[in-house]
């Protein structure tokens, strides 16, 4: 896609499409214990991304996670395997990138990490993006990938890598946000992509 077409696909409105990304819904989180999508994700596309904005949690040290229900289902508790790596640097300039294995999950059920250590000062936040592939097929497992950056706990930026899929030929119909502890303020936005 030219640069010009993203640009406008992601400065679309609801339900409006501008290029191959339309935005499908918005909601913002004000001291929220979870943000949840409950419609909107069918066969009508391929691939939904959710990007998050602002994401600044009550707690300090917080990771921001996510988790599926199949139709049908409740309580977000999907079997996923997933993969995460981190790339950062400090304010004090220290760095590193590494596989972080604490962070992933095989054949786990828990909600799954897009970051961690998010600071919760007034300046500091994470914003980032959460692709979702093909989730109502009822034939294949539901892939997925993230990227996300971070302003530390630690006073630094972080980079991080997260993929994996959701273990389920069910179609995955719903999707919810939530801090590891505490509430959190920030947007998320759904988009649909041709």
């Amino acid at each position: 896609m030219p640069l010009g077409a993203n640009k406008a696909a992601i400065m679309g409105v609801a339900g409006v499409s501008t290029g191959d990304v339309v935005l499908l819904s918005s909601q913002t989180a004000s001291n929220s214990a979870s943000i949840s999508f409950t419609s909107g994700i069918d066969s009508t596309y391929g691939e939904y991304i959710f990007r998050f904005y602002n994401i600044n949690p009550a707690t300090d040290d917080t990771g921001f996670l996510f988790q599926f229900n199949a139709s049908g289902q409740s309580g977000y508790n999907e079997t996923l395997t997933t993969t995460m790596f981190r790339s950062y640097h400090t304010e004090a300039d220290a760095s590193g990138l590494g596989y972080i294995t604490a962070n992933d999950q095989a054949q786990g059920t828990a909600f799954q990490g897009v970051n961690f250590s998010c600071g919760n000062g007034s300046d500091e936040s994470c914003a980032g993006e959460l692709h979702l592939f093909n989730p109502a097929s009822t034939t294949y497992v539901k892939h997925f990938y993230s990227r996300s950056s971070t302003y530390s706990s630690g006073d630094g930026a972080t980079d991080f890598f997260v993929g994996g899929y959701v273990n389920v030929t069910a179609a995955i119909t719903d999707v919810q946000f939530k801090m590891s502890s505490g509430n959190f303020d920030g947007t998320i936005k759904l988009w649909g992509v041709k």
